[in-house]
């Protein structure tokens, strides 16, 4: 899988040069972290149909589409808009990321990857729509004013929980109701450990630009705990759901306590979480689909 991912990547550093408006877009929507949005948009999209027919229509494609690219490129480009100060203390923007730079096409491709999620509501059904609207301000404000939700502690956790709002998103377009609150509950508690994990590698350049976070605040340590902590509770409320999502989430607390307690970088682990969640996504995405063929 990694292999698959580092020729992806060559693939489109060959095709679309970072020099290039497109290149660097391309590179802004981070690829390594498409998956982060559209997977939850399909897992939604297979728990939701009745039927193997329900899975292909054109709205299903078309929101798996949005949240593949240009939602990727409306929620890290508004990020990195607002984070240029702060990122030029970021080394991983160096080899992996790119930094805004005030190109104003930049801007307007970030703005009308954001326009084109409001012009698929009229398509959707009520409880889509809300979803979809939340996830779009949640996009803005997680990074800009005035709430900026990622530098204050806890909220920055909580607010992550955007990541799950693409699978409502797509649940409440095939089935025309909300999914079931103990689905969106520990999936919200998932996003809320993935982000503080993810924050690990920058609680020195975050705590060197002046911004708090929960990593910051709780240091190193005791963020593996709080990961795990966030983490067991996702599994366990799954468990009310199914036993075999809680199995799956139950992989993310051992994960950290295996990076925490021995000598893996932390920097190179959070680079892992993309197949890690890719595996597992894929997962339970095959046991919804042994549902809709077998009907158990």
């Amino acid at each position: 899988m990694s292999d698959a991912m580092a020729s992806l990547t060559a693939r489109l550093g060959a095709l679309a040069p970072p020099d290039t408006t497109v290149g660097y877009l391309l590179r802004l929507s981070r690829p390594r972290f498409w998956l982060y949005l559209a997977g939850p948009a399909m897992v939604g999209t297979v728990f939701a149909a009745p039927t193997a027919a329900a899975l292909f229509t054109p709205l299903t494609v078309a929101l798996a589409a949005y949240f593949l690219v240009p939602a990727n490129v409306f929620l890290y480009g508004v990020n990195d808009v607002f984070d240029a100060d702060i990122d030029e203390e970021n080394p991983k923007k160096e080899d992996r990321e790119v930094r805004y730079r005030g190109d104003r096409t930049v801007v307007a491709a970030v703005l009308a990857s954001g326009v084109l999620g409001v012009a698929i509501l009229p398509v959707l059904p009520t409880e889509a729509v809300f979803a979809m609207l939340a996830f779009l301000a949640l996009s803005v404000q997680y990074s800009a004013p005035p709430f900026r939700f990622k530098t204050t502690p806890v909220l920055d956790s909580l607010s992550n929980g955007l990541y799950v709002l693409p699978g409502v998103v797509a649940y409440a377009t095939v089935a025309g109701a909300f999914p079931p609150a103990l689905a969106v509950t520990g999936a919200w508690l998932w996003t809320m450990a993935m982000h503080t994990f993810s924050a690990i590698p920058d609680i020195e350049p975050d705590r060197a630009a002046g911004i708090r976070t929960t990593a910051t605040v709780l240091g190193e340590g005791a963020t593996y705990a709080y990961c795990a902590v966030v983490w067991a509770a996702a599994a366990a409320v799954f468990w009310q759901v199914h036993p075999y999502w809680s199995g799956l989430l139950a992989v993310y607390p051992v994960f950290t306590a295996a990076v925490a307690l021995t000598e893996v970088s932390v920097d190179r682990a959070y680079w892992w979480f993309p197949f890690l969640n890719t595996a597992v996504g894929t997962l339970l995405t095959m046991g919804g689909l042994w549902v809709i063929v077998y009907g158990a």
